[in-house]
């Protein structure tokens, strides 16, 4: 029964399989992949997308690989590049969707738009021949109708307050860049904040550019915001690293048991050797934003602020394939100076219990405190020069912990924001009186210090939670009220003036920035931070 069973299955699969069974050949992998493929596309009982079925084994086999390991189809592939290569080919607005209506916010400097006369507050509801307003678009697909090739046209229907009837504009899409540096601005006489988002193409450029502005308005002392940056390429980290180290200083190196070592060395001097340096990280900064905290730490050039970051450092080579999709595979680990490998413990093909791992530090604690985290001797390192302590396993230890602050955050606050109700009357109370704010604050520093929010206001954002079922609780707003006034100024001032504009109105109230203003103001408790081993307390 057996063998008439098998000879059934070899006449199933074709004269030149048969034969190839019949010599028992031994198939190498890649080989038997293909056959499995071939047999499932010409003998399943259904019809199938051959397409489908190889992109799942390929994804299937990287997942028993580790975390990071991944594959993209074509436009996953450039959704995940557009934000790395720094631009994108559009119409050039920055827009907010308010009652399922596209709100204008920012026409981009010297973008398509701009040149043909779109301004903030204008409603955009149909763009060539697709409805955009009043049909409950996502975000996502709203992108894909207003992005296309470079040269192409987008013909816009616009509604604005001021006209009777709604007007058309011609727009001729354009490369539109995407910004890595969210803001800069002064903090006080001598100390700079520049706050970058990830690291792409155009990210050392950018953090040089803002440098050189902020120094010619008198800064000493930097503190670069890292917060929440999940990373990107390797070179602007280890660039942005070479401005704080010496020429020969290590930045970072990988480690592959298949490829060997690869070292990355400060390449000259930097430019700003003296200057005090404080870096804000959280759970969330990740890869190259691990790998410029590790390099400042482990030379001792400056101060870590925040909480213990992701521990991300697996290091992804691109294997793109000729349709557009791509494998990104780890081929190796990265390291800092001191030896610390970046990357934490996983176990390959568990993703979940990986996915699960910012739930576990709320729980344990570490995010509330810094005596939760365990750390072993032989995770113990040192720095290169001051041989401070340092440890491993997994992410950067700051060196000054700050505490997730969570005194603010009230259901009441919590319902604001997930039904968009802050936003929403930001947006509204701009919209109404767009004209009048721009009469009365020319300047950005007068809207940040003397723009107050009004009972008025407070009255204005409770109705439009209620209309948004999100019922008023008194007590739950009092808790909340300085933190939800500070975010409703600095939407409005955003809109009004720019991105930096939203950072100087609420960084005041993020404990990491205070605390980062704290040391990086006080030269004694800098150098506190900075000291050698024998000298610690």
């Amino acid at each position: 029964m057996r063998k008439s069973l098998y000879a059934l299955i070899l006449l199933c699969l074709g004269p030149a399989m048969t034969a190839l069974a019949q010599q028992q050949v031994k198939l190498t992998p890649e080989r038997k992949l293909a056959f499995a493929e071939q047999i499932i596309a010409n003998y399943y009982v259904d019809t199938i997308d051959t397409t489908k079925v190889v992109e799942d084994a390929i994804i299937a086999m990287l997942k028993d690989l580790d975390p990071h390991s991944t594959y993209s189809n074509a436009d996953e592939t450039r959704e995940l590049t557009e934000p790395l290569n720094g631009n994108f080919s559009g119409i050039g607005i920055r827009f907010q969707m308010n009652n399922d209506t596209l709100y204008v916010i920012e026409s981009v400097s010297g973008g398509p738009s701009e040149r043909v006369g779109i301004v903030p507050g204008d409603r955009i509801i149909s763009c060539n021949d697709t409805v955009i307003a009043g049909v409950k678009m996502p975000n996502s697909e709203i992108l894909k109708v207003l992005r296309g090739p470079r040269g192409s046209i987008a013909r816009l229907k616009v509604v604005r307050k001021s006209e009777p009837a709604p007007l058309e504009f011609v727009v001729k899409r354009d490369e539109i860049p995407i910004y890595s540096v969210d803001a800069s601005y002064m903090v006080n006489d001598s100390v700079g904040f520049i706050s970058v988002a990830r690291f792409a193409g155009t990210t050392t450029d950018e953090v040089n550019d803002a440098m050189k502005k902020l120094k010619k308005a008198g800064m000493k002392h930097v503190i670069i915001d890292l917060c929440d940056n999940g990373g990107g390429y390797l070179r602007p980290a280890t660039e942005i690293s070479n401005k704080f180290l010496r020429k020969g200083d290590m930045i970072v190196y990988t480690d592959s048991p298949k490829h060997g070592s690869t070292k990355f060395e400060a390449e000259k001097d930097g430019d700003f050797l003296n200057g005090r340096v404080v870096l804000m990280v959280n759970q969330y900064s990740a890869s190259a934003s691990e790998i410029l905290s590790g390099a400042v730490q482990d030379n001792d050039r400056g101060v870590i602020v925040g909480r213990r970051t992701f521990g991300k450092g697996l290091v992804q080579r691109p294997f793109p394939f000729p349709d557009g999709s791509m494998i990104r595979l780890t081929v190796s680990r990265y390291h800092t100076p001191s030896g610390r490998c970046i990357q934490k413990p996983y176990t390959p093909g568990e993703d979940e219990d990986y996915r699960m791992d910012m739930v576990k530090r709320y729980e344990s604690g570490e995010l509330s405190s810094a005596d939760s985290i365990a750390f072993s001797d032989s995770l113990l390192y040192s720095t290169i020069r001051l041989k401070r302590p340092v440890y491993g396993g997994g992410g950067i230890m700051p060196d000054r912990f700050v505490p997730l602050d969570t005194t603010f955050f009230t259901p009441y606050y919590r319902d604001l924001v997930a039904k968009g109700s802050i936003n929403k009357y930001a947006l509204d109370y701009v919209d109404a009186h767009r004209n009048q704010l721009k009469k009365k604050y020319k300047t950005e520093d007068a809207f940040v210090q003397k723009f107050e929010i009004t009972p008025d206001m407070i009255d204005g954002l409770i109705e439009t939670g209620k209309k948004d079922s999100v019922e008023f609780n008194q007590e739950q707003f009092d808790t909340s009220r300085d933190y939800l006034l500070a975010i409703i100024k600095g939407l409005i001032g955003r809109d009004l003036f720019e991105q930096a504009t939203y950072y100087r109105i609420v960084n005041p109230y993020n404990t990491i920035f205070t605390s980062a203003v704290e040391i990086i103001s006080d030269p004694v408790k800098y150098r506190s931070y900075l000291s050698p081993a024998k000298e610690q307390k």
